[in-house]
């Protein structure tokens, strides 16, 4: 068994790349506020976490925060289970290693996004950053830790999704920056030099190499202490008529 950190991302539907946030894959925010899809997903994630008592991370969008049904609902959640943590998803769902270096336009949301979480959260929250959809680029590293976050969470060290890594499309090179910066880093789960974290817990035979990843991860710690960092989404608890959960042994 591997010291694990458990995450996970609150993106809702009008958070994807297809609707928002990308140069080129967006096509449009399809709909505001707190989708069906989410509202079914968040009462499944009530129930397996009132069964589970997991200790994990979440990584909410600082834009969820003005949806009130969202807010109410993570309020009475984090009231319920002081073992969770939130984290930084950004200010919006922009994907800001696609787009022309920005410094300051990172800076600038990256400030308004902690105040606006930190504020909500109270004693929940942590300054932990994690760049939306992945896209993290070597640039990005000083101004995270400018913004005064602690530690990032966006490094997926897969070949098969190294364009989201910047312009040299090198996990190294990001890696690297970080370290430079003074940021703790904690990339996510791999296998096979493969995914097996968020989309990948979904697409066939990735999905097959996660579930052999995730089969002796435990006991579930801080990331301080973890040896491997794994998240998936919120919206997956909607899956299966609401009975997904993460293969996670927890029996």
């Amino acid at each position: 068994m591997k010291p694990v950190w458990l995450t996970v991302d609150t993106d809702d539907l009008r958070h994807v790349p297809k609707s928002q946030g990308h140069p080129t894959r967006s096509r449009g925010i399809s709909q505001q506020g707190t989708s069906k899809q989410m509202l079914e997903a968040m009462r499944s994630f009530d129930t397996w976490l009132d069964k589970t008592q997991v200790s994990l991370t979440m990584f909410v969008i600082a834009d969820q925060i003005d949806d009130p049904v969202f807010a109410q609902w993570l309020k009475g959640l984090l009231a319920r289970h002081p073992q969770i943590t939130v984290g930084c998803h950004g200010l919006t769902h922009k994907c800001w290693s696609a787009f022309p270096e920005d410094q300051d336009g990172l800076l600038a949301a990256l400030v308004e996004a902690d105040i606006k979480l930190h504020q909500f959260a109270g004693k929940a929250w942590r300054p932990w950053f994690r760049a939306p959809a992945g896209y993290i680029a070597p640039w990005m590293a000083p101004v995270i830790a400018k913004a005064g976050f602690e530690l990032d969470s966006s490094v997926n060290p897969s070949w098969l999704v190294r364009r989201k890594a910047g312009p040299w499309r090198d996990w190294n090179a990001v890696q690297s920056a970080l370290k430079d910066s003074g940021l703790v880093s904690r990339p996510w789960l791999c296998r096979l030099s493969l995914p097996t974290c968020g989309p990948a817990l979904s697409i066939p035979f990735l999905a097959w190499n996660a579930r052999r990843a995730w089969k002796r991860l435990g006991p579930f710690v801080n990331p301080y202490e973890a040896e491997d960092t794994v998240y998936w989404h919120l919206l997956d608890h909607g899956r299966k008529k609401g009975l997904w959960k993460p293969p996670l042994m927890l029996d």
